[in-house]
């Protein structure tokens, strides 16, 4: 057996290889798209604003007519048409009001006077195109204003809706089917017996899919046992893109998924240079990825940050990027040894750096150190930091 550990970036690589390109769409209301990843780029067919418009309430005049008074030829307001300014004339304008043909200029309401003939009186310093928002000032006709690839969120809807575009081809939400799997777990609400616990897992990744915009289309909580994880299996298989299971994945006499997907499809156990998370499972079940994480929460929690994550982004058609790492000054002694570790650590922004306190107990089954940490501090292999040294993390 090849007890070689596999480095995270060798993995990762490999993953993505494996990981087929995001391939169906579906064309969507806008407000139905928030979340959603846009299938092709989107290109404004219109000018914002579509006219040079006021940017306040004031007067438009020509500038070379500035120097006598003006009678006031029109009124203006937004969301209605100007006529053709008249010469020797001003207009009262509204702000986002359309700039009149020949007019060149606004002034503001509170700079100007009136005559006893109510004709306005502008002062002396007025400049070419003051208080005018020019046409196309936001975004010009034919630019592509969002990329394909592009995760929507509320600014992109707004954006998208201010050219007038009510509907866009977005990827098809990633069908992700989940399973436990230990004769000890139990759902949350039950009454504990000898030798059980209950399954965080499932809601930790339901909720983490959730937020990664993935639909969640299954969950089984499967026994130690080969038949019920065969078919548990090939149930999933049927209706997901991916099946993510947690725990089973070691080689132990009641580690049954393993076989099941080799029998169903095919798999690469891997032994990682990782800590938390040393094994990890990766195949297919005909069209259908698998992904086999640990069952230790926190390993669960890491390999979701770790692995999920990027499987997912790639899956649903997003631009994959790396993580933005950031460095911060250590407040804790640690060393690692072949592995590289993820310390669950407090980054907090003081004196001018970034200060990383790490949780007290590291160990993999302590999920409550993902609640009072908020990032992950990456030792590499064969490295030891002193308090005052820097390490990258990232906010999770």
């Amino acid at each position: 057996m090849n007890h070689t550990l596999i480095p995270v970036e060798q993995a990762l690589s490999t993953l993505l290889e494996m990981t087929p390109e995001a391939q169906q769409t579906e064309v969507l209301d806008l407000l139905q798209c928030a979340g959603r990843v846009l299938a092709e780029d989107v290109v404004s067919q219109v000018n914002v604003p579509p006219a040079d418009n006021s940017s306040m309430d004031g007067y438009a005049l020509r500038y070379q007519d500035r120097l006598a008074p003006l009678p006031v030829s029109q009124r203006v307001a937004a969301g209605h048409p100007a006529s053709p300014l008249k010469l020797g004339t001003c207009a009262r304008i509204f702000t986002g009001g359309e700039i009149p043909l020949g007019a060149d200029l606004v002034v503001m309401q509170e700079a100007v006077s009136f005559t006893a003939f109510d004709d306005v009186v502008v002062p002396e310093n007025l400049t070419l195109g003051q208080n005018i928002r020019p046409a196309g000032q936001d975004i010009r006709q034919g630019e592509t204003i969002v990329h394909q690839g592009t995760r929507l969120d509320y600014r992109h809807l707004g954006l998208l809706a201010s050219v007038g575009v009510a509907q866009v081809s977005v990827f098809r939400r990633v069908k992700v089917a989940l399973l436990s799997t230990g004769d000890e777990l139990v759902m949350p609400g039950t009454a504990l017996k000898a030798g059980q616990i209950y399954n965080s897992n499932r809601f930790l990744l339901q909720g983490y899919l959730e937020k990664m915009g993935a639909d969640v289309v299954s969950f089984s909580q499967v026994p130690d046992s080969y038949e019920k994880t065969l078919e548990a299996m090939r149930s999933a298989a049927a209706i997901a893109d991916v099946i993510l299971s947690t725990g089973g994945v070691s080689v132990g006499e009641e580690d049954h998924v393993k076989p099941a997907v080799e029998a169903l499809g095919e798999l690469s156990l891997w032994r990682l240079a990782m800590k938390p998370g040393k094994p990890l499972a990766f195949g297919r079940i005909g069209p259908c990825l698998f992904m086999g994480l640990p069952g230790n929460p926190v390993s669960t929690f890491v390999g979701a940050q770790v692995f999920v994550q990027p499987l997912l982004i790639k899956l649903s058609g997003e631009k994959v990027s790396d993580k933005p790492l950031l460095q911060g000054k250590v407040h804790f002694s640690a060393k690692t040894q072949i592995r590289q570790e993820y310390l669950r650590v407090q980054a907090v922004w003081q004196d001018q750096a970034w200060q990383l306190h790490a949780y007290a107990n590291q160990n993999s089954g302590v999920l409550s150190s993902t609640v009072h940490a908020n990032a992950l501090a990456i030792m590499p292999p064969q490295h030891q930091v002193s308090a005052g040294d820097l390490l990258d993390f990232w906010f999770y």
